[in-house]
């Protein structure tokens, strides 16, 4: 039965604070605001999945819609009045109400602080002595809609919800108290998921002295990397344990690292010792900085080119050339539900055609970062095409995201990363 509701007015700007029952814009004290909070009622059944700890209220799943502005802090509960928590607020955006997992009256400086030190010291203990890690992981560490990149002593902040951005001279005032050493702090806000919460795109420094490149240290090898024209919000991280896998294995065998972006894995297999390491990206820009890490790293073993990898495949394949090792970590296939079946074509001729590559005894690492193709649907693809041609697999290691990037129990959203690798046999 379809829902009716009012519509929701729209609002662009946030005021300090504010309360239901009086004139948006007025100033109240916190002790109004805890009386005065703006709570949303859910329809009848909504409940069990934020009780249960997911942190995203949908637009259907509330009875009204209030006139608030996008980024108000309110109080959630169910149809019979059970508190469930607060939240941001966006009538603007699918996701109407982004959950904090605990009531916050306010989302000053030291609400952020609080969060970000639990955030460092988690980091700190599952990788310690990185100089590059994901310090806050959106949903994962009860912030949704912020993710914050720590590249030796300069931060990149992307905010992907209104209640963030709204927040963002808190946001970076706690990073800097958190993170004394920091030297600088870039915003990266140009991601599409920013247009469904109706914000505006915004890249560069924000603070501080932002260098060209800022350079750190990954599994051993020197990398530098763009934070202000580089993709995302400089380098993917989540790879990161993952990519040392691939060096242990690399030692005295070729390898093909198909969409090796700034270098990634064939730079990790020509430091492991790889004979012949060879990445290849549609990108020359990431070309370019992927030879720069070869050089500086003294790698002798390691080239990259440009090209198309499907093309690139297949002409290898026309050719018969074989790999010992053949990587394929391509970009996300499917950013909806209607993607998904493009996707699982994508993913079956991909690993179908470097199948074909391997030589006797190889290895065929795939990854997929494709949230909506979870690895069980990987799995089923790989299994097929390898039925299709014969061949024998058998799985010999499975990975995830790093720990720096941690899945929140009631969130799948926030497991997306699958690394599986197969042997010929």
């Amino acid at each position: 039965m379809q829902r009716n509701k009012p519509p929701a007015k729209k609002f662009t700007s946030l005021p300090a604070l504010y309360s239901p029952g009086v004139t948006p814009g007025v100033i109240l004290s916190r002790r109004h605001v805890a009386l005065w909070m703006l709570t949303l009622r859910l329809h009848p059944k909504e409940h069990h999945r934020i009780a249960a700890g997911h942190l995203w209220v949908y637009r259907d799943e509330i009875q009204e819609l209030p006139e608030a502005p996008p980024g108000t802090i309110v109080q959630v509960e169910s149809a019979d009045g059970l508190p469930l928590g607060s939240g941001f607020y966006n009538p603007l955006s699918k996701i109407t109400v982004r959950m904090l997992g605990e009531t916050v009256e306010e989302a000053d400086t030291d609400f952020f602080v609080r969060r970000f030190r639990q955030a460092v010291e988690f980091r700190q203990r599952f990788l310690p002595n990185e100089d590059a890690y994901r310090v806050v992981f959106g949903e994962a560490d009860l912030l949704s809609g912020l993710i914050i990149d720590l590249y030796d002593t300069v931060a990149v902040v992307q905010m992907l919800s209104a209640g963030m951005d709204v927040r963002m001279p808190q946001i970076l005032d706690a990073l800097r108290i958190v993170m004394p050493d920091l030297t600088g702090i870039v915003e990266r806000n140009s991601a599409q998921t920013r247009k469904k919460e109706g914000l505006p795109f915004r890249d560069g420094p924000v603070w501080g002295d932002v260098p060209s490149r800022v350079a750190f240290t990954e599994n051993g090898i020197r990398l530098e990397v763009d934070l202000v024209g580089g993709q995302k919000t400089g380098y993917f991280l989540d790879q990161k344990l993952n990519r040392r896998v691939v060096a242990n294995l690399s030692k005295d065998r070729t390898v093909l690292d198909c969409f090796c972006n700034v270098g990634g894995f064939a730079l990790n297999a020509a430091y492991g010792g790889a004979s012949q390491a060879v990445g290849v990206d549609s990108s020359q820009m990431a070309i370019d900085h992927a030879r720069h890490h070869a050089e500086i790293n003294g790698f002798d073993n390691c080239t990259f080119e440009q090209a198309n990898v499907f093309d690139l495949l297949r002409e290898h394949v026309e050719q018969e050339r074989k790999w010992d090792i053949v990587v394929l970590d391509p970009p996300s296939f499917a950013k909806s539900r209607s993607a998904i079946r493009g996707a699982h074509a994508g993913y079956a001729e991909l690993n179908r055609t470097a199948m074909k590559l391997l030589s006797p005894g190889g290895l065929l690492v795939t990854a997929s970062c494709t949230q909506l193709v979870p690895k069980p649907d990987l799995m089923e693809i790989i299994y097929r095409e390898a039925a299709r041609l014969r061949k024998r697999l058998r799985l010999v290691h499975r990975g995830n995201q790093a720990p720096d990037h941690p899945v929140l129990l009631a969130m799948p959203e926030t497991q997306y990363l699958k690394f599986l690798i197969f042997q010929e046999c």
